[in-house]
């Protein structure tokens, strides 16, 4: 009988059966993170003939080199990790939930009026009140396309990403209703002669906005989401669901409930990110209060695997990353889009590491005959 060659295919990629061990998970992260670096490196000799050193050692200034900075870097750092917090539930469960960037919005919205109508009230009960409104106004943002996709099974992914629209054109139309002075199109800064609303400081004095309160505040959510997701029964459910919803509702899990309780959950918490971000930084609202963060969450939450203390690595690493940018955008007197592929190809290595920490890459090695 005659044999034949089979040859097999020269690479072969398959899922791996068991999970990595943390610290081999985390080595290829490292070793692409670093190779990141290289790349960028290369790049920005073939642009710009500038030394990659000098380059990054700018970047890491521009997040950290002063006090300032680095309360700003972590400001903001905490306002990522919230949205990204609040969008894990929902990606836990392949709810793709990409309005975070309205639910923002509209907390901000329900954040700045409070400020504007309510700022006789004590300070204490203003902020309760704001912070309540916020989760409110998140948490009803969310429960539209919750309802919607557990009745008719809509998609949520553009339903969400349609509600952003609608929030952008309502905070213009509160900016419009708000602009101080009149003409200037333009809310400026809500009680800046009080500070009625603003989040005080704690750790710091002097700068604008707050870096103290917010940081906590954003703790306190983040390992409440860790022990939710869990250590609790609807966070079992939600990753039920998340595996196979046909096995969920074989084991009796109300699917169409936890749809909705669960982007109620990530809805009020990005709207929280609105309040932290109106109160706590800003202290005005407009079209670009969300920044794109919404977005960028995504990313975060992602690399993180949806593992909320995993996440304040990255939302640090990506804030850094943005300010490190914009710092060599203006000391080498580059373009933005320069910076922003720097920053581009480094999450680009990060994303790509996750296929080799969940899939196996094989080589051919010998020929098979039969």
């Amino acid at each position: 009988m005659e044999k034949k060659s089979v040859h097999e295919p020269l690479i072969r990629m398959s899922k791996r059966g068991e999970m990595l061990p943390a610290w081999k998970a985390w080595g290829i992260r490292v070793i692409a993170f670093f190779l990141s670096l290289v790349v960028c490196g290369i790049v920005i000799v073939a642009i710009s003939g500038l030394n990659p050193v000098q380059v990054f050692s700018t970047m890491a200034s521009g997040a950290f080199g002063t006090a300032k900075r680095s309360w700003v870097t972590i400001r903001d750092a905490m306002t990522m990790l919230c949205i990204a917090v609040g969008l894990a539930p929902a990606f836990k469960m392949k709810f793709w939930n990409i309005g975070a960037e309205g639910q923002i919005l509209v907390g901000g919205i329900a954040c700045a009026a409070c400020m504007i109508y309510l700022k006789s009230l004590p300070t204490i009960v203003l902020l309760l009140v704001m912070i309540i409104a916020s989760l409110v106004a998140g948490g009803l943002w969310g429960f539209l396309p919750g309802v919607f996709k557990a009745i008719w099974n809509t998609n949520e992914t553009l339903f969400t990403l349609m509600m952003n629209y609608i929030a952008i054109q309502l905070t213009s139309f509160f900016v419009a209703k708000w602009e101080n002075p009149f003409g200037s199109n333009s809310v400026g800064v809500i009680n800046s002669a009080g500070k009625e609303g603003w989040l005080p400081n704690l750790f710091s004095s002097g700068y604008n906005g707050d870096f103290g309160w917010n940081v906590i505040l954003v703790l306190i959510i983040t390992v409440f989401m860790y022990l939710y997701m869990t250590k609790s029964k609807h966070g079992y459910e939600i990753a039920v669901i998340g595996d196979s919803e046909n096995t969920a509702r074989y084991a009796g899990i109300r699917v169409n409930k936890a749809y909705v309780r669960t982007i109620i959950l990530s809805g009020a918490i990005c709207g929280l990110a609105g309040f932290i971000a109106v109160s706590g930084a800003s202290h005005t609202i407009s079209t670009s209060t969300a920044g794109g963060r919404g977005f960028t969450a995504i990313i975060v939450a992602w690399l993180a695997q949806f593992n909320s203390v995993v996440m304040v690595i990255f939302s640090f690493l990506i804030v850094a990353l943005q300010k490190g940018a914009q710092a060599i955008a203006s000391q080498y007197n580059l373009s933005q889009e320069v910076s922003e592929m720097i920053t581009g190809i480094i999450l680009f290595f990060l994303l790509g590491s996750e296929f080799f920490v969940n899939y196996i890459v094989r080589f051919r090695r010998k020929k098979v005959t039969k």
